[in-house]
């Protein structure tokens, strides 16, 4: 996994300085290593079920990307490790009494994005790659306890918009969509929805 996320970085980094050679002048202040922490607001639902509800709650994490000019556009790599508060909780499932609850876990992304700059402050982009997030489950019964976790694969789409503060500092507010089609080998169809702000740093 390490050698999976460190591999599309070190690829743009080698191929950066041409790059540069050509690239248009707004993009520099975009362009290179940057690191950055989330947080923002997580919906998650089961699209297979058109009834359900969505179960949300606090998305937090911490992305590293790398961006190379390339003409008037910015292409990146980047990597994100992160959590939710999400949950949900279903009393009276089998019996009278049990409750089943779903935690989200940890969520891991790689994928790559295409900037456009807006201003020399501002950088609008599109990003896609691929999830894999763990869900927690346990279920309680009188004295009977049963505890697992799942992990889903899926896809991820995105956009969102960078503006650079002082220095080397930037924020920015991104909206993604990720789709979860399978569950360690079984079909399936989870949807869910973040909106993120994010306070980043360029190197």
């Amino acid at each position: 996994m390490r050698l999976t996320f460190a591999l599309p970085l070190l690829c743009l980094a080698a191929a950066a300085p041409a790059a540069a050679q050509q690239a248009a002048p707004e993009t520099a202040p975009f362009s290179g290593l940057h690191a950055e922490g989330l947080i923002g607001y997580d919906a998650v639902r089961d699209g297979g079920d058109q009834s359900s509800s969505s179960s949300d709650g606090i998305v937090y994490g911490f992305a590293v990307g790398y961006d190379v000019p390339v003409s008037r556009i910015l292409l990146g790599v980047e990597a994100e490790i992160g959590g939710s508060t999400t949950d949900t909780r279903t009393d009276d499932l089998i019996v009278a009494g049990d409750r089943l609850r779903l935690d989200a876990g940890r969520d891991l992304y790689v994928g790559g994005r295409v900037g456009f700059p807006i201003s020399d402050l501002a950088l609008g982009y599109l990003k896609a790659g691929y999830t894999n997030a763990q869900i927690d489950v346990r279920y309680d019964a009188g004295n009977t306890r049963v505890s697992d976790d799942a992990k889903l694969d899926g896809f991820r789409l995105g956009a969102g918009l960078e503006y650079r503060l002082a220095g080397q500092t930037f924020v920015k507010g991104e909206y993604r969509y990720s789709n979860y089609s399978r569950v360690e080998g079984y079909d399936t169809d989870v949807d869910r929805h973040q909106v993120l702000a994010g306070l980043g740093l360029r190197f």
